[in-house]
C-alpha cells in the first residue's frame, strides 16, 4: 500500500511525500506522485501515530474492571482520536483487584485484539504518599515492596512499563532501585517529595514525573519540591495534561518550555467516562463526577481526579492555546513518549523501517484516518 500527502511529518519539518506500507512497517518514502497511490491525503497531515502512556480508561471501561471485551473496545475507540498505542493504567486498589487488572491486559494481548497497540501497562499505586493521593483511595496505600511488586511484575509477564512511585517514601529507594534495574520507567508522583527527595530519588533510578503539578507539592522560590525538580531536570522525562482544567495554558507553557522538546510528554489522564456523557462514574472504589469542562472531580468536591481529553484535541491545545512549537507539541504526542519506553527504535517517527503508525490530521486537528501497524482503523 502506498498512501501520500504534501504534508508529511519527517524530522520535525513537512515534506511532500509517499509512504510505502507493508507488513506493517514503513518500507519506503519517496517524493510524492513517484508511485501510483492507494490514497492521497492532499493537504491533510499525516503524522507519527500518538502514544498516550497515562490512560485509565474509556467508553465505559476502566482497567481496574478486568474486562476483556471493555479493554478491547476501549483499544478499538482510541484511534478515533489518532492514538497508535497505549499503557493501560491502573488506580491504586487491593492486591486482588489489581492483579486481576494485570493478568486481564495479558490475556487480550495474548488472545488478540483490534486497535492501538498495547504497548505496556503503567501502574499508577499503591505505592504512594497518602498526602498527595488526590483522587487514590486511601485505604489500599501501602509501602513500596520489592517482593510484592516482583508478584505483580509476574502476573503482568513482565508488561509494567511504567510505575508512579512516591519515592520518598520507598525505605532505601530498594524499589526504586529494582524496578528502574529491570526496565521499568519509575515516575515519580502522587508524592510529597521536597526537591532534594526528588534528586535522591532520580539518583536511584527514577526517570520521569507523574502528571506535573497534579499530585504533588507546587512551586516556591525558596521551596521547589517535586515541581521544581521537575522543571530543572531536564534530561526527566514528565507526564503533563494538557486538558486545560488540571493545568493552566501558562504553567504548561512554562513547565515545557523549560524542560524542552525531547523530554515533556502529553497526557490525559483519562477515566472509563471518556467518550461517555456528563454523570456519575467510579474510579478505584470512589464515587466521581463527569462535570461539563469535561473532567473528572471527588463526588461532591473540587478534587480533581482524572480527564476525558481526546488526544487530537490535546495536540490541539498544545499549539493553539499554550502556544507551543508545532515540533514540541508533535514531540510530546509521539516521539518522547516512545522514548520513555525505550521504544524510539521502532516508534515515533516517520522513517523508512519504523512500524507504520499514522495519523491524518486536517487544518481543525480532526482525524482523518489512523493507521496502526499499516491497518486503516477508521
Amino acid at each position: 500500500m502506498i498512501i501520500q500527502s504534501k504534508q508529511v511529518w519527517v524530522s520535525s519539518t513537512f515534506i511532500e511525500a509517499q509512504l510505502e506500507i507493508e507488513d506493517a512497517k514503513i518500507t519506503g518514502i519517496y517524493p510524492y506522485g513517484t508511485k501510483p497511490v492507494d490514497k492521497d491525503y492532499g493537504e491533510d497531515r499525516i503524522l507519527p501515530g500518538m502514544i498516550d502512556i497515562h490512560c485509565h480508561g474509556g467508553l465505559g471501561f476502566d482497567t481496574n474492571d478486568a474486562n476483556h471485551e471493555g479493554l478491547r473496545n476501549w483499544a478499538k475507540g482510541l484511534t478515533q482520536e489518532g492514538i497508535t498505542g497505549f499503557l493501560p493504567t491502573t488506580v491504586t486498589q487491593s492486591e486482588e483487584v489489581l492483579t486481576k487488572a494485570l493478568i486481564n491486559v495479558t490475556e487480550v494481548v495474548d488472545e488478540g485484539y483490534e486497535g492501538a497497540e498495547i504497548l505496556g501497562i503503567h501502574f499508577e499505586g499503591p505505592y504512594l504518599n497518602a498526602k498527595n493521593k488526590g483522587a487514590q483511595p486511601e485505604q489500599f496505600i501501602v509501602t513500596p515492596d520489592v517482593e510484592q511488586f516482583k508478584k505483580y511484575q509476574e502476573a503482568a509477564k513482565g508488561m509494567i512499563k511504567v510505575m508512579t512511585l512516591a519515592t520518598e517514601m520507598d525505605p532505601d529507594w530498594a524499589l526504586t532501585r529494582y524496578a528502574s534495574s529491570h526496565g521499568v520507567c519509575v515516575s515519580i508522583g502522587h508524592s510529597g517529595a521536597t526537591y532534594e527527595d526528588a534528586l535522591m530519588g532520580i539518583a536511584n533510578g527514577a526517570n520521569s514525573m507523574t502528571h506535573v503539578f497534579n499530585g504533588m507539592n507546587g512551586l516556591h522560590h525558596r521551596t521547589p519540591n517535586l515541581v521544581g525538580a521537575a522543571m530543572r531536570c531536564r534530561d526527566t522525562y514528565g507526564e503533563i495534561i494538557c486538558d486545560g482544567n488540571h493545568v493552566n495554558w501558562a504553567a504548561v507553557n512554562a513547565y515545557v518550555t523549560a524542560k524542552g522538546r525531547d523530554y515533556a510528554v502529553m497526557i490525559d489522564d483519562a477515566l472509563c467516562a471518556k467518550g461517555c456523557e456528563p454523570g456519575y462514574y467510579e474510579l478505584g472504589g470512589n464515587q466521581i463526577d463527569i462535570r461539563e469542562n469535561g473532567s473528572a472531580y471527588l463526588h461532591g468536591t473540587d478534587t480533581l481526579a482524572g480527564g476525558t481529553l481526546k488526544f487530537n484535541r490535546g495536540l490541539q491545545n498544545l499549539v493553539e492555546k499554550a502556544l507551543l512549537p508545532f515540533d514540541w507539541a508533535v514531540n510530546m504526542v509521539s516521539l518522547n513518549p516512545a522514548r520513555l519506553l525505550k521504544m524510539d527504535d521502532r516508534k515515533g517517527k516517520i522513517m523508512a523501517g519504523y512500524d507504520a503508525d499514522l495519523v491524518v490530521l486536517n487544518r481543525d486537528y480532526d482525524v482523518v484516518q489512523t493507521y496502526c501497524l499499516g491497518k486503516e482503523m477508521l
